[in-house]
């Protein structure tokens, strides 16, 4: 349900945009970190036949990453709307599990608490994702790409994990 909500003023947006974008991006680049050599980590990992190339997920997640920082930004928007603080910790939550993610599959290796990790991130997505369309329809449905590829890498986390036990 959608409570009153107060636009905010239009140079407030245009500053808001860019803030929600550079966060989001920011993140990213915290992933990033740990995963310099993921590319090559990556080839020698057995993967199932439907894993996506390395060459994917750089594009995948840089369009992911937009979306969600258009969505932050859709919903931060909105001042006066219902749950929009449990929106937003909720959004700073999954961010956090999202980046936390490649450091513990890439930067430390470890399958059993990547795994943990991307369950736990599927499910605040999902969460913000309802959260989000509460409040803007069009920021919830700018999040459906985002659970969806999540749903994919969660599977193969599992998949890469399990048929790789000595190296994670």
């Amino acid at each position: 349900m959608k409570g009153p909500s107060v636009q905010r003023s239009p140079l407030a947006q245009i500053v808001g945009l860019i803030a929600w974008l550079a966060i989001v991006f920011a993140v990213a680049a915290v992933g990033a970190v740990a995963s310099v050599d993921a590319g090559a980590f990556y080839a020698q990992l057995v993967r199932p036949d439907w894993a996506p190339p390395a060459s994917a997920f750089g594009p995948v997640w840089s369009v992911l990453y937009l979306l969600m920082g258009l969505a932050a930004w859709l919903v931060w928007r909105n001042q006066g709307a219902k749950r929009l603080r449990l929106a937003l910790v909720l959004f700073f939550c999954q961010l956090c599990a999202n980046a936390l993610w490649s450091w513990l599959f890439f930067g430390w290796r470890n399958g059993a608490l990547a795994f943990a990790d991307v369950l736990v991130l599927l499910a605040l997505i999902a969460a913000t994702l309802v959260v989000f369309w509460r409040i803007s329809r069009l920021a919830g449905m700018l999040l459906v790409p985002y659970l969806a590829w999540v749903t994919l890498a969660t599977a193969l986390t599992w998949a890469v994990w399990q048929r790789n036990p000595a190296a994670l």
